[in-house]
Parts: structure tokens; sequence; C-alpha cells
């Protein structure tokens, strides 16, 4: 006898329907499933057999042949134990097959039937809202997840028992939904907060500049000096996340198995070890999943110690920068996944870090410095919009009980430049200033003749290289928004000019 189950799989971080089919038959017991399964497909007829015999059912005696729909996609994890177990009771008769097409499901099975959670919900209840479907029975644990979408019913089950007694109406389920609205109200409380850094006021200024036009940033200073403590407040001053954005940072997070709750509604802020290979940074392997680069989708990305990391990793940033996501082919297919975020970025001036302080002597010498400088290519520092240094802090300020501006004061006035952004890049396809093209630079960087003239001065006297000419315009553009001046003005383009130091000969 042959039933049809419906479930999902996932490739890349989108939900894709696989139909199952289950075929019993006479022959020598056991269990054939084929349609290009992993290894952990493969193992699931290991735990189905004992889950079905533990929850009190008969397991049949024959050959039980498993078909995965359609073949040619690799199908990977737990997901099809629950629908292809669902699938041998039903050929076997404790199911009314006709109750099954309404359903998809997914769920990994425990030996004595338990239902566990399975990462991926999010996608796979997305995908099945596109297709019209109403119906999608998954794992308890996954209830909060599942439930986000509104137009479909989920339908949580915690183990095998429970969900064939609703599938022959013998127990009732009622559809979960959850609230979104209500878990949007924690957002924005964070623990740290920008009042707690002290002195730095250029610093923080720069910051401001970054986040205002999504401007990447390189924070330049010794040890001890700040650059993480600020890199790790960055988050409390970006804007809060809307319902499009946080749904698209929950899915790659629910793929990855890192989702806390039911959806993500801080801004991410991933800082990755300097020991991070190019794929765990990018994305990759055999399947595909995202990296470091994808988790910070809509955040930050901060590299701590960024020239300690390896040249090759570091190259492989080029693409997501300037793209804003990341695109990996593999034999079966090519994949996308977004990865606009706003890279934060910090090191030493020198391999033992005090180079320029005031305070310690540095021991380099000046070919030791500049071999660690050039491990930070030029394409890759090409990319980064803003070079900021960061002087170690003299003990008085540290002691000082002056009160520091605040994270949410921040925020206002970076919310404020960037809905004049928003306005002004409506039909253009882009966000932030940072974004903009030769013909958009053209079209909305217009200097006044004084600040086009303090520009053409500052690149010769400065020696600032000529890449960098419209890195100073953007920025400058920036923080006419934050002035709120339609034009770029004098002193717009001299703090942009301050914030481009590694491209002085030597600062």
């Amino acid at each position: 006898m042959i039933s049809k189950v419906n479930s999902l799989t996932i490739w890349g971080i989108e939900g894709y329907p696989v139909e199952i089919e289950i075929d019993i038959s006479k022959g020598l017991p056991g269990i054939s499933i084929v349609g290009l399964p992993d290894q952990a497909v493969k193992e699931s007829k290991d735990r189905i057999k004992p889950a079905i015999k533990n929850s009190g059912y008969d397991f049949p005696s024959g050959k039980i042949t498993v078909n995965l729909a359609p073949a040619d996609l690799k199908k990977e994890g737990p997901y099809f134990d629950l629908p292809i177990a669902i699938g041998i009771l039903s050929a076997s008769g404790k199911i009314k097959q006709s109750k099954l097409s309404e359903f998809y499901f997914v769920g990994e099975l425990a030996l004595n039937g338990e239902i566990r959670k399975v990462n991926g919900i999010l996608p796979m209840v997305i995908k099945l809202k596109e297709m019209g479907i109403k119906k999608f029975v998954i794992p308890y644990e996954n209830l909060e997840e599942g439930a986000i979408i509104k137009e479909v019913d989920v339908y949580p089950v915690k183990n095998l028992n429970e969900c064939v007694s609703f599938l022959n109406q013998e127990f009732e389920i009622k559809p979960v939904k959850t609230d979104i609205e209500e878990i949007f109200k924690k957002r924005n409380k964070y623990d740290v907060d920008f009042n707690e850094v002290k002195g730095q006021k250029y610093v923080k200024r720069a910051v401001e500049v970054a986040v205002s036009g999504g401007h990447n940033i390189l924070m330049i200073g010794s040890p001890g000096s700040g650059k993480t403590m600020i890199a790790r407040r960055i988050p409390t001053i970006l804007p809060s996340l809307t319902v499009e954005e946080a749904l698209e940072i929950t899915k790659i997070h629910s793929v990855s198995g890192i989702l806390k709750g039911a959806i993500v509604f801080e801004r991410p802020f991933r800082s990755p070890h300097h020991t991070i290979s190019d794929i765990a940074l990018i994305g990759g392997g055999i399947i595909p999943k995202p990296g470091e680069v994808s988790l910070a989708h809509n955040g930050v990305l901060f590299l701590d110690e960024m020239s300690e990391f390896h040249r090759d990793v570091l190259e492989s940033l080029r693409q997501p920068l300037e793209d804003g996501k990341v695109n990996i082919s593999r034999a079966r297919g090519r994949l996308e996944f977004p990865s606009r975020f706003l890279l934060v970025a910090a090191t030493n001036p020198c391999p033992c870090g005090w180079y320029g302080d005031s305070q310690k002597e540095c021991h380099c010498t000046l070919p030791q410095i500049l071999k660690y400088r050039k491990k930070l290519s030029g394409p890759l520092l090409d990319r980064i919009d803003i070079h900021i240094e960061v002087t170690s802090l003299p003990g008085k300020i540290l002691f000082e009980e002056k009160e520091e501006e605040g994270s949410e004061k921040i925020r206002e006035r970076v919310e404020k430049a960037r809905e004049i952004q928003k306005e002004r890049f409506k039909n253009e396809g882009i966000y932030f200033n940072a974004h903009m093209n030769s013909s958009q630079l053209k079209k909305y960087c217009i200097l006044t003749d004084q600040a086009k003239t303090l520009l053409k001065d500052a690149i010769e006297s400065l020696k600032i290289s000529a890449r960098a000419y419209d890195k100073i315009r953007k920025v400058a553009r920036t923080i006419a928004d934050l002035d709120n001046s339609e034009k770029i003005l004098p002193h717009h383009i001299s703090e942009a000019v301050q914030y481009r130091c590694l491209d002085r000969e030597f600062f």
C-alpha cells in the first residue's frame, strides 16, 4: 500500500516542499530511503522504528520504500522523521489518508516517540504562506517561531501519539499565533550604553557619522584605548528593526540553529575570532550554510584585531561589502545569502600596539610597522569609508564625574539622518549615502565653491590618495544630513577629511 505525506526541507535559507511517498510491499523487512538523502536522513530509519514501537503501534513487517521527491534536490537533517513515521502508520491503516493531504509535517523523533525541535521553521512557514497552504504540524518546541506568520495555522505536537490522535480527530489541537507587537516592545533594551564611554568625543562622533550613512569604519589605536568598548555599543544607536528586517534576520538565524525565542527583535552584533576560516565567515560547505557576514545581516560585523585575521579571509569580504550579498555556487545549484551589514573593525597601529601613544613607547621598527599595515590590502581599505585614530585616555578623564551623552540621544540624530536618506533614495534602489554610485554622487553631493576648494587643497597638501575622493564626498554628505543641510559646506568637508587617516603617507 502507498501513502503520501507532505513535508519541507531547507536549501540555503529558503524552504522547499518535499513529497514523501511510502510503499509497503512483500519482501525482507527493512526501510530503504531514496531521493538524495544525506547521512542524517538515512539514519532516520533507526529512529523511526523504535519511535513507532515505543508509541504503542505495531511496526509493519515487510519491505518499506521511502521516496523523497523531487529526487534531484539534496535532503538533509532530521526534518523527515515525523512525516515518514506518519506515512508508515498511514500505509498500515493507523491514520486516515484523506486527512494527510491537508497538512505539512516536519519534526525529529526521539526513540521514545517524543518530537524534538528542528532548525529553519520560519523559512518553511513563509514558503507555505507563498504556496497558499494553511496547515502545518511542527514540534511543540518550535511553537513561538512557527506561529509568527498569521496566514498559516501551525499545530504543535509533543509526541507521535499526540500527532496520530490529532489526525484521527481523537485529540484537539488549536492553531496558535504569536503576537509580534508584544515581542517588539522588548526591543532596544540594551545592557550597555554610550554614556558609559568616558571621553573619546571625536571617536563617538565618527561612529555616529558611520552609523547614520551606513559607512564602514576602522578604528586604529593602542590596547585599552576603548575600541572594543565603543564597537559593542554601536547596536544601541542603530534605528529599531522593522518587521520585514526582523523576519529576514530570523530566517537566517533559524536555519543556522542560533535562534532564541520567536523572532530576532534586536540588530545582530557578530564578533568572530581572528582565527575564523573564510567558509565560516562568508558561508559555504558541501550543503552551503550562512556565514558570519549573513548572521550580521541588518546589523554589525565587528572584526577585533583586524590585522590578525588571515589575509585570504579578509579578502573574501570584498564581495559582500560591495554587493550586500554572498553568492555561492555548487554542482547542484547556486545560492544567495543576504549580507548587508555595517563593518566595524579595530586594529593596533603596529605589532606591539603602542606606535603614536602618548603614554607608552613603541619598540617596533619602521619596516615592521609598514609590514603590519600591509596586511590590510588597498582594495579592502577602499571599501572602508572611515579610518579613525583612537588615542589613550589620560587618567584624570577616567575619574571625571562628567555625564556623557547617552545612546538614546545619539540614536535620535541617526534616525533623522536616515529618514533624509530614505526620502532621497526612494527611487534609486539604495538606502544609505555609503552605497551611492558615481552618477548619484554627482547628483546628490553638491559642494559649495568654498567646499570644492577646501577638498582640492586637502587632497594636494595631505597627499590623500585619489581613491579617497569619493569616500570623502559620501561621508561629507552624511555629515551635512546630520546638520540638516542640503549642500555640503566647507566644515563638512573638513570633518570628512579627518576621517581618512590611512590615506595619508604616514599618520
